[in-house]
């Protein structure tokens, strides 16, 4: 499985030469949204220092948070329907923006623990198809949140001027709607007894791979998350396999040939010790986005990776006084 894994994960020879030549000595590199970043050689463990089993491990013991962030990307122009969807109609909890450049803000609401992640524009690069649902193409087709009560739902949604979810009833004693944000992006509703108000009780990400075994080999062996027994999803009509670290859970499944999305959703860990996790990228070959770095007045280093679809997954280690550290530190 490992050689399978790592024969599937392992990245062209140009696509090495560009993240080689990108992550020299005192190069400058910036995230999709602009936010500068230095990407020195010393950041990086020297060859050697690791050992054979700290190169070949997951990245679950570096992690921070029993949870996971998650970011979504959407048209400029649907910037106000979003944040009055997402913090009206969903009812999340605002928290204060993070200033990324002059032009660029980070629209921030709360789920638990963990955010999702706002972000307006769509930085080339990446690609954006969410034409079809859930079903309709690879990546991120979608965001589950869970509610205890229907009526303060609909209610939410009236008044925030969007129509009312239509509930269906699943075997399991839930009701699940499927609505789509003002950008297209579908988020699944289930309103489960005891669930926590305002969706607090964290966000289920559902992803649409090409491969499934090759997927679920990237976050059970090197991300580390727990891998749960796979379930029937009534409403979408998919077999789905559950991946979690605390309040998020990771649903993948393979259905369809539609276009790949790789641009529109991203999932962020916060970690450690994120050198480590590109020393364990780099045993296995694993795709580099933006090479380890450290991001200029946040207080972090990071390193951006791509799962086997090319979605993003984002590894931030964050400093004693960054707002994430903090963050991390009140939900523990």
């Amino acid at each position: 499985m490992k050689q399978a894994l790592t024969l599937a994960l392992a990245p062209s020879l140009l696509a090495l030469a560009a993240c080689a030549a990108q992550a020299q000595d005192g190069a400058v590199v910036s995230t999709p949204e602009g936010a500068l970043m230095d990407a020195s050689a010393d950041l990086a463990y020297a060859p050697g220092e690791l050992t054979q089993t700290q190169l070949t491990s997951s990245t679950r013991d570096l992690m921070a948070m029993q949870a996971m962030n998650v970011f979504r990307r959407f048209p400029r122009e649907v910037t106000p329907d979003m944040v009055r969807f997402y913090t009206g109609a969903l009812a999340l909890r605002s928290l204060n923006p993070i200033q990324l450049t002059s032009t660029q803000q980070m629209i921030l609401t709360g789920v638990g623990r963990a955010q999702i992640k706002l972000s307006a524009g769509q930085p080339e690069g990446r690609t954006y198809a969410l034409e079809g649902g859930p079903t309709g193409g690879k990546g991120i087709r979608y965001f589950s949140l869970a509610y205890p009560d229907k009526q303060a739902v609909l209610d939410s949604f009236a008044a925030a001027g969007f129509p009312a979810p239509e509930f269906t009833a699943q075997v399991d004693g839930t009701e699940a709607a499927l609505v789509n944000d003002p950008g297209g992006f579908p988020v699944q509703i289930v309103i489960r007894e005891g669930a926590k108000p305002y969706g607090d009780d964290g966000v289920g990400v559902g992803i649409n791979v090409s491969d499934l075994e090759t997927s679920r080999a990237f976050y059970r062996e090197f991300v580390g998350l727990d891998e749960l027994p796979a379930e029937e999803d009534a409403l979408l009509g998919i077999t789905k396999y559950p991946y979690r670290n605390g309040e998020t859970t990771l649903y993948l499944y393979e259905e369809g040939d539609g276009a790949p999305d790789t641009g529109s959703a991203g999932i962020q860990y916060v970690v450690r010790d994120a050198a480590m996790v590109e020393a364990k990228r780099a045993e296995r070959g694993i795709r580099v986005l933006t090479p380890l770095n450290k991001m200029r007045g946040f207080d972090l280093i990071t390193v951006w990776l791509a799962d086997p679809d090319g979605v993003t997954n984002y590894f931030a280690q964050t400093g004693p006084s960054s707002r994430t550290a903090q963050q991390a530190r009140a939900g523990n």
